[in-house]
């Protein structure tokens, strides 16, 4: 069953969504954008080592995908992700501890920043080969399954180029197969890096390929978060209670370059004036003005609370210590434990 939620024209949703759940993905949208800002800045004068990818007009479609989730599902978030992992429970002071690289944060200074994870919280850490978070969390939802837990569901996000991999096919062929509750959303941002959409596939729309993989599928404008906060909910639900995997594909514009390194000059100037290139957050906050669903004070509230996280997030991990290599305990086994066995094996 192949079902579809065409992307509207207009630049606000026409009924007024359920208010609490709708200021809350705000909420969580505004402070992933008040993070990274902070990033990039860092990210150019020198402050931050390794990459910075941010999640400018993206924000939207994850929030609702990590503010739909509950305890006991699993979720597998990509690098622009900020506002989905913040909306399902990661600790600001562990992004801004991870990509400082302190000894305190959850990869413990070793990695890359954009790898962190806590799997025993149901937050799987990200592998950079695109793709491959689908079979992963294939795997971990069959194994779930196979322990006999009930009530679960497995999320994962993706691009639109990263479903052109080898991987992703594999993944979402074996989780049909397998029948896992999974919902894999797809943000299609018009360009994989510089690679534009015509260059990556052939079909007129991903969303397309859901009745192939036996998943059902659903589209949606991925700039309005009424929409992205119904449909990947409803998907939520849907997986939840045993229909087929679902798959999600929403359209954007990504509004910054694939990395702070990048500066986007390989996309055209006009495609800024397509309905999908708009600011998700702009026309997220346009909407609670125009509906007076809070007051402007309260709005400028929230955007001091959200500085203030932030800065008190960095304080922190700024005052921690770096790791040291000839102090470092860690190991290639997973456990201490288990190393310690090993060692006494031999």
């Amino acid at each position: 069953m192949l079902q579809t939620a065409r992307p509207k024209k207009e630049k606000a949703p026409t009924e007024a969504p359920v208010h609490e759940k709708y200021l809350e993905a705000f909420r969580w949208m505004l402070l992933a954008r008040t993070f990274e800002e902070k990033l990039a800045s860092m990210y150019r004068g020198g402050r931050i080592t390794g990459g910075v990818y941010v999640g400018k007009g993206q924000e939207a479609v994850s929030v609702a995908c990590g503010i739909s989730l509950q305890k006991g599902d699993v979720f597998a978030p990509l690098i622009r992700d900020q506002a989905g992992r913040s909306a399902f429970g990661e600790p600001l002071v562990d992004v801004a501890r991870t990509y400082i690289g302190t000894r305190t944060g959850p990869m413990r200074g070793r990695d890359g920043n954009i790898h962190r994870g806590k799997p025993r919280e149901g937050q799987l850490a990200m592998i950079s080969h695109l793709g491959a978070m689908v079979s992963v969390l294939v795997g971990s939802l069959m194994a779930k399954r196979g322990r006999g837990e009930k009530n679960f569901i497995g999320l994962t996000t993706i691009g639109e180029g990263g479903m052109q991999t080898g991987a992703s096919h594999e993944g979402l062929n074996i989780a049909a197969v397998e029948h896992v509750p999974l919902v894999v959303v797809a943000t299609n941002n018009h360009y994989a890096y510089s690679t534009p959409n015509d260059r990556e596939f052939a079909c007129d729309n991903l969303v397309d390929r859901a009745r192939g993989y036996g998943f059902e599928g659903y589209e949606l404008d991925g700039t309005d978060l009424a929409q992205c906060l119904d449909i990947i909910g409803k998907a939520v639900k849907r997986a939840r209670a045993g229909r087929p995997p679902q798959l999600v594909v929403a359209s954007i514009l990504r509004l910054a370059g694939h990395g702070e390194h990048d500066d986007f000059s390989y996309v055209p100037k006009e495609i800024y004036g397509e309905p999908f290139a708009c600011d998700c957050l702009q026309r997220t906050e346009q909407f609670i003005k125009e509906h007076e669903l809070v007051d402007p004070a309260t709005l400028k509230g929230w955007r001091e609370d959200a500085a203030r996280q932030v800065d008190e997030a960095f304080a922190i991990a700024q005052k921690e210590p770096l790791p040291s290599g000839e102090e470092e305990d860690w190991c290639a086994i997973s456990t201490r434990n288990l190393a310690d066995n090993a060692e006494a094996a031999d």
